[in-house]
């Protein structure tokens, strides 16, 4: 298995609890901004054309672009693929409105390295009240007093495609919107790039909040101050990233729902992406008799396992 965590380079004296939340202005007013367009425009202009626009957008994106192209792909590196394939996937992950890949790896990899600690600053296991957490992730940037350092991997750093897509993430949301001002005018502007990008923000965080405090538990990391939940029900419109307790115990596989009550449409595209053949190494784990679990990659077969609770 590639080893992700080597990306976090622990520095003499690195903490992961000491440090100051505070305002930030840019990821504030862009949220805010897009969510006042789609709730003004989006009355103003409403059209169920534009609904449509807004829903599809949403599957193709949040699906395709910040489940498998950012998350499996380029972050966990779950899989493999054409180069071609890997960039389209993590432009349209750019697109979601978080940042640019090196802004997704390194705001992952700082939040994964923090919980795998004794214990970390609450902005980072999202360990407020729903209101005040929501605060400091959408509104706000947290400065840790002595942070690790950071190594990207090389799949982003061998590549121009993507230093340019970190370079110009928010930008990369106005070819889109003339083309949509074509295809519908204002109201599917409003829609699918404002009403998308809040939705998605707000939905990312309420996941993250929901995931790390409440739900159910097969797993358990022994010495990890926070413990991730499955959020029964939240399968089908998370693409299979609500399943956060199978993701903390198996952050390499490609595949998040992992029992049968656990739909998972990330991996089932992925699945399909692997039949003809554009998909391949498929990092997975897999329930076995008895329930126990096992990790590997298809070809070849990698043992790795963690107990269940219970």
């Amino acid at each position: 298995m590639r080893d992700i965590a080597a990306r976090i380079v622990p520095t003499p004296g690195c903490d992961p609890v000491a440090g100051r939340v505070r305002w930030d202005p840019v990821k504030s007013l862009w949220w805010s901004g897009l969510t006042a367009l789609w709730l003004i425009g989006g009355t103003i202009w409403f059209s169920w054309g534009a609904v449509a626009v807004f829903l599809a957008s949403c599957f193709l994106i949040l699906c395709g672009g910040h489940s498998i192209g950012m998350h499996r792909r380029l972050i966990h590196e779950s899989f493999d693929c054409p180069p071609w394939l890997t960039v389209i996937g993590v432009w349209l992950g750019t697109l979601v409105g978080l940042g640019g890949p090196r802004t997704m790896i390194q705001t992952h990899d700082l939040r994964d390295w923090a919980q795998r600690q004794s214990d970390c600053h609450p902005y980072l296991r999202h360990g407020g009240a729903p209101a005040k957490d929501f605060w400091w992730q959408v509104h706000c940037s947290l400065t840790l007093d002595l942070p690790p350092g950071f190594q990207p991997s090389d799949l982003y750093s061998a590549s121009c495609a993507m230093r340019w897509l970190q370079a110009t993430a928010f930008l990369q949301q106005i070819p889109i919107a003339l083309l949509l001002w074509i295809m519908g005018g204002p109201g599917f502007v409003a829609w699918a790039i404002g009403g998308r990008v809040s939705i998605s923000i707000f939905g990312h965080w309420a996941v993250g909040w929901v995931a790390h405090n409440h739900g159910h538990r097969d797993f358990h990391n022994e010495g990890h101050c926070t413990q991730g939940h499955n959020v029964r029900g939240f399968g089908l419109i998370t693409f299979g990233e609500a399943y956060h307790n199978n993701h903390h115990a198996f952050p390499e596989s490609a595949r998040l729902g992992l029992f049968p009550n656990q739909p998972d449409p990330g991996w089932w595209v992925l699945m399909m992406l692997q039949r003809i053949g554009l998909v391949w190494n498929v990092v997975e784990a897999r329930v076995e008799v008895g329930h126990s679990l096992k990790l590997c990659r298809t070809p070849p077969a990698t043992d790795v396992s963690i107990p269940r609770n219970g």
